[in-house]
């Protein structure tokens, strides 16, 4: 077997080993997926969810009758507190590259949530996607100019390379009606963090820090990504998005606990953004 098969042979027995607390993370809620469907580490689905519902009324004054897009929605560990938040008038679009990830989405959430939509988008992630069909650096997303009020991606650009985030930057930018807002997690390189993974203290550990991209393992770079600050916020300014500063911090270097795992940039749509 090639190293490579090996690798993803792991990782699927690395998630059916979660299986035993599936009753458990579901606790009945149909909108909670069984463990092996989870397609965000070993953390807890629902928990998680609701932390995020939270930091959007709390960082972005996220409102009920908002139109918002979650850019890798997985099987819906946003959707489902959004569920509970948006109302008639709002609505929430997710897409993914996972099928089955889609597939369960739909399934789930036919029902009783008709402002919901999820679609499953072709593109190629080595990790997530490996035979997937459109370069990422080439994707342009399946929505109107100045769509939504609100775009959010959590855990995603930590497994992208830059020329990925930099249309993902400019697509979300587009997709942004005018006032809209975004909220992006990342792994951020700075003084700080790079002197905490250097002394060890990272639970990500990020090698050639030095430079504006890093990554954990070279053989399979996006299963971890972390970018340089500055690169990042001057990125996304280019792309049209003001960063809100400051950017909140995560934990993941080995800060004490603060606003959540990841790293943490808002920022809003400019006048000239549009494109």
């Amino acid at each position: 077997m090639q190293s490579t098969d090996l690798y993803h042979v792991m990782r699927r027995m690395r998630r059916r080993a979660f299986e035993f607390v599936a009753l458990r993370l579901t606790g009945g809620d149909p909108l909670v997926p069984r463990a092996s469907l989870h397609a965000v580490g070993d953390t807890d689905f629902r928990a998680t969810g609701d932390e995020f519902l939270k930091l959007f009324r709390e960082l972005v004054d996220l409102h009920p009758d908002e139109k918002v897009l979650d850019v890798g929605c997985g099987t819906g560990r946003l959707a489902r507190p959004l569920a509970g938040y948006l109302s008639e008038a709002g609505s929430y679009d997710g897409f993914d590259v996972s099928k089955l990830a889609i597939r369960w989405c739909q399934r789930h959430y036919a029902r009783g949530y008709p402002n919901f939509t999820f679609r499953h988008v072709n593109v190629t992630n080595r990790s997530y996607n490996p035979n997937g069909g459109n370069a990422p650096e080439d994707f342009v997303f399946p929505y109107d100019d100045a769509t939504f009020d609100f775009v959010f991606l959590t855990s995603v650009f930590t497994h992208m390379m830059p020329a990925a985030i930099e249309r993902y930057m400019n697509e979300i930018a587009r997709v942004l009606s005018p006032g809209g807002r975004c909220l992006v997690t990342f792994f951020l390189l700075n003084a700080e963090s790079r002197q905490l993974i250097s002394e060890n203290r990272s639970t990500q550990r990020f090698s050639d820090t030095a430079q504006s991209c890093a990554v954990v393992d070279p053989a399979h770079p996006e299963d971890a990504v972390a970018f340089d600050e500055n690169w990042t916020l001057a990125h996304m300014a280019h792309a049209g998005l003001n960063p809100r500063l400051p950017v909140r911090y995560g934990s993941w270097c080995g800060r004490d606990p603060i606003n959540s795992y990841q790293d943490i940039v808002i920022a809003d749509r400019t006048a000239s953004s549009a494109r």
